[in-house]
Formats: C-alpha cells, sequence, structure tokens
C-alpha cells in the first residue's frame, strides 16, 4: 500500500480506539477525522463534505420527524392500549410486546419508537405486576430486528443503501429489498427470545430505586365533554396503575373521599392522585385528563414554578462520567442539584457529592423546568421520567398513522423516492398539527446525523487511497476465494465494529472494503451488502452496541453481564441464521 493508504489506515483505527473508549462522543470523534482527511489532501474538500448532501441522511432527519409526529398525537399509546392488554405469564407478555415493536420498528426508526414505548411499558409493567426488567431487554432486541424488515427501519439501512449507490453507481435499492432476508432471521428471533429470554432475564423492580424521595401527589381534572366523562372510575382505567392511587375527588365544594370504583366521573372534576415519578409521567398521557388549572389545589401543582423532579440516566458521551459530582461542579453545569444516584437497580449509598459517575448511572434531580428543554434531546441524558409530561393530541392519532401509511405506500409502490416521501411526511406531520415545529425540530438526533455524515468521508477516504482494496485482497486471500467463507468474515468483522462502537460508522467504514472484497473475488455485491445491514443492526451483546440497547440498560436497571447473559446467545444464533438465509436467498452467489 502506498503512504496515502497507510495514513488513512491508521486515522481509522484510531478513531476506532478513540470511540470504543468512550472517553470522546462519537460525533466529534468523525468530525475530526474529516477535518484531517480534508486539511490533509486526501480528499477534496466535496469528497470530504458529500455525506452531509447524502440523500440517505435527510430521509433519516425527515423519519425522525415522523416519528416524532406519531409519538406526540398519541399513536403509539393507541398500540400499547389494545394490543398488551393483561397477559398472565411474562413469556405471554413479551410476546405480546415484541410483536407489534418488532413491526412499528419496520416502518419507523427503531430508536424513537424505543424512545416513546420506554415509559409506556413501565406503567405497564406496573399495571400487570410483572417486573420492568422483564420486559425492557426484549423491547430492544424486537425493535432492533423490526429494524431488518425494511429499508427504512433503521438509519443503517438508509446510508447503507445511499452510499452503495454513489460508490456504485447502482440503482437505489426498493424498501422491501432487505425483507427476504430480515423477515426470516426477525420471526426466528422473536421465537428465540420468547423460548430462552424469560429465563435469562432477572426479576428486577424498580419501584424502590430511591425510596420515599420518588413520591409525590399531582392532580388532574377530567376534560369537559372529554372521553372520560360519563365513564366510572374502573372503566375509566384508574383503579389499576400500580403506584398511583387515586385519593381523593374534589368535585366543585364537595370531596369525594375513599373513592370507590363505580364512582361516576363528570366534566371538570379534581382527581388528586398519590404514586411515585414514573407513575406521575403514565397518568398524564390518559386521554380525557389535563392538568389542573385550580390555584389551591394540593402538591405538586404549587412547586412546579420553583422546582422539578426528574429521572435521567447518563449517556456514554456525557462530559461528567468519571468525575465526582462535587468535581464536575453539576449544580453549575446543568443547573440541577442530584439528589441520589442508582446503578444497576440499586441507590448508591454516600454523599451524592463524592460518588464518581459512570454510564448508565440512573439520577434523582432537581431542577427548574428549563432543566428538561435544555436536556431532553441533550446526549449527556437519555432522560427517563420527567412530571411535566406533555398531553398528547389524541384526537390526531388516527391522522398520524394515516399519514405514515401514505408515506410507506408512496415510497414502497414507485410512487415517489424514499427521500420524497419522508420529506412530506414530516411536513404534513408539522402542517396537520400531529406535532409541533419546536417538537419536530427537537425529534433530530443531530449527533447521530453528524457521525453518519462524517463517517461518508472515512469510507471515501478507504477507498480512493487504496486501503479498502488491500484490506479486500487480504480477505480474499484468507478465505481462498470460498463465497461462504467471505459472507462469514464480513458478517463477524462488521458485527465486531458495531459492539465497540456506532453502527452506522461501522457500516460506512466496512462497505468499501466489502465492496473491494465482492469485486476482487468476482460476486455479486449484493449478498455482502445485505450481510453489512443485517450485522449493523443485529447487535444485543452489550448496552454499547447499539442506542436502544443503553436506553433500555437503564430503563430496566441492568447489569452489564445481564445483557451479556442475554446477549450472546442471540447475537450467534442470528448471525448463524442470517449467513443460512442469505446462502439460500441468493443460492446462485454461492453456487
Amino acid at each position: 500500500m502506498e503512504f496515502e493508504a497507510w495514513f488513512v489506515l491508521g486515522l481509522a483505527v484510531a478513531a476506532l480506539g478513540l470511540m470504543s473508549a468512550g472517553r470522546q462522543p462519537p460525533h466529534l470523534v468523525m468530525l475530526g477525522v474529516l477535518v484531517i482527511l480534508s486539511a490533509s489532501g486526501i480528499l477534496t474538500a466535496e469528497q470530504a463534505l458529500a455525506g452531509f448532501s447524502n440523500s440517505g441522511l435527510i430521509t433519516v432527519a425527515a423519519l425522525f420527524v415522523v416519528a416524532a409526529g406519531v409519538h406526540h398525537s398519541g399513536g403509539v399509546d393507541l398500540v400499547v392500549r389494545y394490543l398488551l392488554g393483561q397477559p398472565g405469564s411474562v413469556r405471554r407478555a413479551q410476546a405480546r410486546l415484541m410483536l407489534p415493536v418488532a413491526m412499528l420498528s419496520g416502518f419507523l426508526n427503531n430508536t424513537p419508537v424505543v424512545a416513546t414505548m420506554i415509559p409506556a411499558v413501565h406503567a405497564w409493567s406496573r399495571r400487570i405486576g410483572m417486573a420492568p426488567s422483564k420486559l425492557m431487554i426484549p423491547l430492544s432486541y424486537a425493535a432492533i430486528l423490526g429494524g431488518t424488515l425494511t429499508l427504512i427501519g433503521t438509519s443503517t439501512n438508509l446510508v447503507v443503501n445511499s452510499q452503495y449507490q454513489a460508490l456504485t453507481g447502482a440503482d437505489d435499492l426498493s424498501m422491501f429489498s432487505i425483507t427476504t432476508v430480515g423477515l426470516p432471521v426477525a420471526v426466528l428471533g422473536l421465537a428465540l427470545m420468547l423460548l430462552v429470554l424469560p429465563r435469562l432475564l432477572p426479576d428486577r423492580r424498580d419501584e424502590q430505586k430511591f425510596g420515599e424521595l420518588r413520591e409525590f401527589s399531582l392532580e388532574v381534572m377530567v376534560e369537559e365533554n372529554g372521553p372520560l366523562e360519563g365513564q366510572t372510575v374502573a372503566q375509566a382505567g384508574l383503579r389499576n396503575l400500580g403506584n398511583m392511587y387515586l385519593v381523593e375527588i374534589i368535585r366543585q365544594d364537595s370531596v369525594v373521599t375513599a373513592v370507590p370504583s363505580e364512582e361516576q366521573l363528570r366534566g371538570g372534576d379534581r382527581l388528586v392522585f398519590v404514586g411515585d415519578t414514573q407513575a406521575v409521567s403514565d397518568l398524564l398521557r390518559i386521554n380525557g385528563l389535563l392538568p389542573s388549572t385550580s390555584g389551591d389545589g394540593p402538591a405538586l401543582g404549587k412547586s412546579r414554578a420553583e422546582r422539578r423532579l426528574v429521572e435521567a440516566a447518563l449517556s456514554p458521551h456525557s462530559e461528567v462520567i468519571g468525575q465526582t459530582i462535587r468535581d464536575a461542579r453539576f449544580r453549575d453545569r446543568y443547573g440541577a442539584v442530584v439528589l441520589a444516584v442508582a446503578r444497576g437497580g440499586e441507590r448508591v449509598q454516600g454523599n451524592p457529592g463524592r460518588i464518581e459517575l459512570r454510564s448508565g448511572d440512573v439520577l434523582l434531580l432537581e431542577a427548574r423546568p428549563a432543566f428538561v428543554t435544555r436536556q431532553r434531546y441533550n446526549k449527556d441524558f437519555l432522560l427517563i421520567n420527567d412530571l411535566d409530561t406533555e398531553t398528547p393530541r389524541h384526537e390526531r392519532a388516527p391522522l398520524s398513522w394515516l399519514i405514515l401509511g401514505g408515506l410507506v405506500v408512496s415510497a414502497a409502490t414507485g410512487l415517489s423516492s424514499m427521500l420524497n416521501a419522508a420529506l412530506v411526511g414530516a411536513a404534513v406531520m408539522v402542517l396537520t398539527g400531529c406535532c409541533t415545529a419546536g417538537q419536530a425540530g427537537k425529534s433530530v438526533d443531530m449527533p447521530v446525523l453528524l457521525v453518519i455524515a462524517s463517517s461518508f468521508s472515512l469510507g471515501t477516504a478507504l477507498q480512493v487511497s487504496g486501503a479498502a482494496g488491500a484490506i479486500g485482497q487480504t480477505i480474499v486471500n484468507t478465505s481462498g476465494g470460498h463465497p461462504l467463507l467471505l459472507l462469514i468474515l464480513v458478517y463477524i468483522a462488521v458485527m465486531l465494529m458495531t459492539e465497540i462502537i456506532t453502527n452506522n460508522a461501522a457500516a460506512l467504514v466496512m462497505l468499501p472494503i466489502v465492496l473491494s472484497v465482492t469485486n476482487t473475488a468476482q460476486l455479486p455485491a449484493m449478498p455482502f451488502v445485505i450481510a453489512v445491514m443485517m450485522a449493523a443492526s443485529a447487535t444485543f451483546a452489550t448496552p454499547l452496541g447499539y442506542q436502544t440497547n443503553l436506553m433500555v440498560f437503564s430503563a430496566g436497571g441492568y447489569r452489564f453481564n445481564e445483557f451479556l447473559r442475554a446477549g450472546l446467545p442471540m447475537n450467534l444464533a442470528i448471525g448463524v441464521t442470517t449467513i443460512i438465509v442469505i446462502r439460500l436467498v441468493y443460492a446462485s452467489a454461492f453456487a
């Protein structure tokens, strides 16, 4: 290899090392790589910045807005209400959860699907008396498998498709190009999860993570002429809310105490509940309940202007990881006070100021209301709960699903390109009020988009410098040119990279190498491109390998070894299944 190829290869190894160490956010690492490649002259400015104008990147951004429309209209609440129900066992609960989540993730980016479902699953687990630790990993795994069903199920599929077009000049892949492989893999993966996960997952309940600090009172009002007016307490679903209890109804000048299940609700009733932070969040999403406007109501309403209690998990990109709370100057940095820290589902004892913060720690914070606005989409935190949950626009929920359905049909039938379908869908979500312009803007995950855009430059540099061709030749020589062995090596390489860095970066760095492999071995590229998509998505072993894994790691109170125990068998089983299915679907390529 020439000097430029060695330089690019060394830069790629350095970037992988920095991202796997977790000390620097992946988007900053990849932006640094882009700067070096452009400043050194290895890439022209146009080549270095090409990722920012890539159609796949813009499609991903638009789909974030589409997902926000479904979320803020209460569209996912419809799924929870009508499909989850009251299962009688852990296995039945996991089945009822995983099937709709997998289907949703096929047509919505799986990361916002999981973000939307986490509070809903917490509420459901309390209602059915089941530990959330039995449900959170299945939630993430089902979303991951669902993302492999279509080209829009995950951002990785979209950007691999775009880079494949850019590097080869091939036609755009259809929405269901990956389905012939993804569907059988997803079906077998879900069946395997139902077989083994009930026994492998811990039974850890999260109600007492912060003890009495979590208890609050809340007052809400029954909407005049709303869907709950005239229903009994039981019919309205207000009797079995887990750790949220209806203690009284304030009705004009009278008070109904020890509220019976048969008590009929009236418009304007003020309902007083007592419960924990998670249950408060669940309550505020019920259609027909409004925040109380009374000036003399009890408890939480009086203190909202001055403080809020928020549960938030530290992401691996947070600047305070490895520092004590005092040394990090947490109050000055974020405008919030740490009241307690939970790690691995248990409260960390001792003086909070002296606790050294780690990735995945769950913090109970006292903060002003502006904290949630500032931090909700900041990558320092993955917010689990706050007490000022926005009321969904329930009347627009059917419309949001109709918009999503139109998007899918227009892209699948060729009536519109995937990019245009996503852009129109996002615009219609905002114009029809399924989400506001502010909510749409906040839904776009900028660090993810920066990683994707910057990773294109490294992939291009690997190709133009000759490094990808040299690595591809080495892989071909190692495999002896055997097509099936080549496929296995490609899958393993992408899977291992994805477990230590972001899935988008792993796919975009490996794709030029894979194309060089297939070109050198004179093999059709498509089976190997599908393998890259599958391997970059199907990562289960660690919470760091995929964003949804990290989100449920905190929400379910898991320990790292519990993720390994559940994820390693899944990695192995899904990998073997994917290889077999690709071998069968593309039999002529391996003859």
